[in-house]
C-alpha cells in the first residue's frame, strides 16, 4: 500500500489561475453569408460588438474568424483606429493580435465610434461594457446606460441585442428592454429579439474560454432565446446552453462568482484558524480536497478583479438579506488588516518602516489594478506610519507612483525591513535577500514562497502557513 505525505488525488489549486478544460475542436463548415441574417443553421450576417475593451476586442476577432462581418464599437478614438489598422490594443491576450490583424486584412473586421449607425446596419449587437460599482457598493450602470442610448436609435425589425455585462438580475428585461422597445418604436421578442449570455472570459485566456466553457443564454422571451443561441452556435465552439429566461442567465452568473468569493472567504476563515493553532492551512486544504465532494479554494490577501469583488454586490443590490455573501465580502476584505496586523506584531509598529510591497495588479500577469488588494494595502501602510515602495514587472514607475508608493527598481539594494508580496508572480522566487541587509519580515500574501529558503534573520508569514514551515525549511537548506 502507498503511503504519502500528499494526497495524489487532490484537486488543483484556484491560486491566482484557472483549471484548464481540454478546447473543443472547430466543426463549423463553410457558411452563406445572407442579409438579413435571421438564424438559419449554416449562414452568418453582420454583428456589432459594442464596447472593444479586453473582453470585447477577443469577441470582436473571434466572430469574424467564424465568417461573420464584424463592426466593434468604442467610444475612445485610438481604439477605433487601432481596429481600423489592423491592430490589437489588448496586448495580453495571446493569438489575439494576428486574429485581429487577420480579421481586418479580410475585410471582416472594423471599428467605429458610431453605435446607432453600427446597430443599424448589424443583425446582432453584442454589448460588453462595464457595470462596476459606486461609492454605496450599487450598480453604476453610467457606461452600460450610455452604450445603450446610443445604439437604441439603430435597432430595427429582426435586430438580435445581447447583453454579456454581468448585470443583476431582471436589468435585461425591466431596465434595458423597455428602453429599446421606447427608441425603436418596435416590441420585444416580437419584432426584435432581446437576450442575455454572461461573458465567461478569464483574462489572459479569452481565446481559449470562447472553444471550451459552456455558452448560457436567456432570453426574454421564446423566440429570443431561440435566436440568440442560433447564434452563439453559429461562431463558438462550446456547447450552447439555452436556458429557461435572461434572469436565470443572468444570476447564473452571480452564482458562479459569488460562489469563488464565498470559498476564498471561507478558505480565509480556515487559514485565520490555521495560524492560531499552527497547522499549515494548504496541508489541511489538500487532504479535505482529496475527497471528491470538498472543493475548498486558496487563502490569500484577499480578492481583486473586475468580477469576484464586484458581483456579490449585484446580488445584495436585490437581495439584501444574503447574509453569507455580505459576510464573504467583509472577510476577504478584511485580509489587508490580517497583513497589516501580522506585520505590526512582527515588528513592533509601522511607523517609520521601510516597507516593500511586490505585485499592485490584481493578479500577476494581468495588467489591471481593478479592486486590486494592493491599493488598500498601500493606503493601510501608510496611514500607520510606513514608508512605502512597490514594484510590479507590468506597471511603469510612473503607474506605481500614482498608488502612492515609491517606485522600487527591481535587483536594486532596499532598506525594506518588511516585504508584502501581494500576487504570487514567478519573479518573487528570485529575490536577492543579500539585496535587503535590513529585512526582517517576509509576508507572503499569496503564498508563493513558502519554499523559497530565506536568511536567519528573516521571519516567515504565509497566510495560514506557520514559520515553523520556513524554518524547517532552512534546517533542510542547511543540512544540504
Amino acid at each position: 500500500m502507498k503511503i504519502t505525505t500528499r494526497p495524489s488525488s487532490a484537486g488543483p489549486s484556484l491560486l491566482g489561475g484557472s483549471i484548464e478544460l481540454p478546447v473543443n475542436p472547430c466543426l463549423h463548415g463553410p457558411a452563406r453569408r445572407v442579409a438579413p441574417w435571421t438564424g438559419e443553421v449554416g449562414t452568418t450576417g453582420s454583428v456589432a460588438v459594442v464596447g472593444a475593451g479586453k473582453m470585447g476586442l477577443p469577441l470582436a476577432a473571434h466572430f469574424a474568424s467564424h465568417g461573420w462581418d464584424v463592426t466593434a464599437v468604442d467610444v475612445q478614438e485610438s481604439v477605433v483606429a487601432a481596429i481600423n489598422e489592423g491592430r490589437s490594443h489588448v496586448t495580453e491576450e495571446p493569438g489575439l493580435a494576428e486574429l485581429v490583424r487577420d480579421a481586418h486584412a479580410a475585410g471582416r473586421l472594423r471599428a467605429t465610434l458610431d453605435g446607432a449607425a453600427a446597430a443599424r446596419e448589424a443583425d446582432v449587437v453584442v454589448l460588453i461594457v462595464p457595470v462596476m460599482l459606486d461609492d454605496e457598493q450599487q450598480p453604476d450602470y453610467r457606461y452600460m446606460d450610455a452604450a445603450v442610448a446610443s445604439i437604441a436609435p439603430g435597432v430595427h425589425e429582426g435586430s438580435l441585442v445581447i447583453f454579456e455585462t454581468t448585470l443583476p438580475v431582471g436589468d435585461t428585461r425591466h431596465r434595458f428592454t423597455p428602453r429599446l422597445e421606447a427608441a425603436s418604436g418596435l416590441r420585444a421578442d416580437e419584432a426584435f429579439f432581446v437576450a442575455f449570455s454572461p461573458e465567461r472570459l478569464y483574462s489572459g485566456a479569452a481565446l481559449r474560454n470562447l472553444a471550451t466553457y459552456p455558452k448560457l443564454v436567456g432570453g426574454v422571451g421564446a423566440a429570443s432565446t431561440e435566436r440568440a443561441a442560433r447564434f452563439y452556435a453559429s461562431v463558438l465552439d462550446a456547447e450552447v446552453v439555452a436556458m429557461s429566461g435572461a434572469e436565470a442567465a443572468e444570476f447564473s452568473k452571480l452564482a458562479d462568482t459569488t460562489y469563488r468569493d464565498v470559498n476564498i472567504a471561507l478558505a480565509n476563515e480556515f487559514a485565520r484558524y490555521a495560524d492560531r493553532i499552527g497547522v499549515d492551512v494548504q496541508e489541511v486544504i489538500a487532504a479535505a480536497n482529496s475527497q471528491p465532494y470538498s472543493h475548498i479554494h486558496q487563502p490569500g490577501l484577499g480578492v481583486g478583479g473586475h468580477c469576484i469583488p464586484v458581483y456579490p454586490h449585484f446580488l445584495l443590490a436585490r437581495a439584501p438579506e444574503m447574509e453569507l455573501v455580505a459576510l464573504s465580502r467583509r472577510v476577504n476584505d478584511g485580509q489587508v488588516g490580517v497583513a497589516i496586523r501580522a506585520i505590526q506584531k512582527a515588528l513592533g509598529g509601522l511607523e517609520g518602516v521601510p516597507v516593500l510591497v511586490l505585485g499592485v495588479t490584481y493578479r500577476h500577469g494581468v495588467k489591471e489594478l481593478a479592486y486590486s488588494r494592493a491599493l488598500p494595502l498601500i493606503e493601510r501602510l501608510a496611514f500607520h506610519g510606513a514608508s512605502v515602495s512597490a514594484y510590479d514587472p507590468l506597471l511603469s514607475e510612473d503607474e506605481i507612483a500614482r498608488t502612492g508608493a515609491t517606485p522600487y527598481r527591481w535587483g536594486e539594494p532596499s532598506d525594506a525591513r518588511a516585504i508584502v508580496t501581494q500576487t504570487a508572480d514567478p519573479l518573487w522566487g528570485e529575490l536577492d535577500f543579500g539585496r535587503f541587509p535590513a529585512l526582517e519580515v517576509l509576508f507572503d500574501g499569496r503564498n508563493s514562497l513558502r519554499d523559497v529558503a530565506l536568511p536567519e534573520r528573516v521571519a516567515y508569514h504565509g497566510v495560514g502557513v506557520p514559520a515553523a514551515r520556513q524554518a524547517g525549511r532552512r534546517a533542510a537548506v542547511g543540512a544540504r
